[in-house]
């Protein structure tokens, strides 16, 4: 939250007092104040629902340490729904075409561990640790409630090789809500500033040369 979202926080944090017929004092406004500010307030928000609604800890009024755990807690729940829509279309669709997901946030981390070809890459025993690497990562960034920069599309395996021979690039697949994901790839960098440049740099180095041996693959197979 910035300072022009504490009226609202108070008003907000006021009528939750008054809900559980307690009084709110300065001090303790002070107190949730700071405990809640680096959360957005649409979170916040969302949090007191979860916790009104809970049929056990609803019962009484929260502190600021239970809100932060229903506000982590959406975050965690984010971050298993991301990663079933990845396993689902790497599984369904492939890394053979590019592809934009209806999420952000799901290009951003992808990018950091290294695209989406060398995603396809992984052996069944690698899976559950991709799976947690990928749902850290995530939960990172959902927490900040913002959208960092993210490559507009995912590159598959035909794109990489067309463009090098400069053939036709076919359009990506669109995976999850169409119109969502036509917003995420025209808000997106098609040349990211990725963390440190970790995610460029397995991509460029990996996904390569293991792009360049498939192609040998097919002209072997031609010949």
């Amino acid at each position: 939250m910035t300072e022009n979202d504490f009226e609202k926080f108070r008003i907000g944090l006021s009528g939750v007092h008054d809900f559980y017929e307690k009084s709110l004092s300065d001090f303790t406004l002070d107190l949730w104040w700071n405990a809640m500010k680096r959360f957005d307030l649409k979170a916040i928000v969302e949090g007191f629902n979860r916790h009104v609604s809970n049929p056990d800890q609803g019962k009484w009024m929260p502190k600021p340490a239970d809100i932060i755990k229903m506000i982590k807690g959406g975050t965690q729940d984010s971050a298993l729904i991301a990663w079933a829509a990845v396993d689902k279309h790497l599984r369904q669709v492939g890394t053979y075409q590019s592809i934009i997901f209806d999420d952000p946030l799901i290009h951003r981390v992808l990018s950091d561990m290294g695209g989406w070809i060398l995603l396809g890459t992984k052996k069944d025993e690698e899976w559950p640790f991709v799976a947690k690497e990928f749902e850290a990562r995530y939960r990172g960034y959902k927490s900040r409630n913002e959208i960092p920069d993210y490559p507009s599309h995912l590159i598959g395996i035909a794109e990489m090789h067309n463009a090098k021979e400069n053939f036709r690039i076919d359009p990506p697949f669109l995976a999850g809500n169409r119109e969502k994901a036509l917003m995420v790839y025209k808000g997106g960098n098609d040349h990211p500033e990725l963390e440190n440049g970790i995610g460029m740099q397995r991509f460029q180095k990996d996904l390569v040369n293991s792009v360049g041996s498939i192609c040998n693959l097919d002209k072997e197979d031609a010949a």
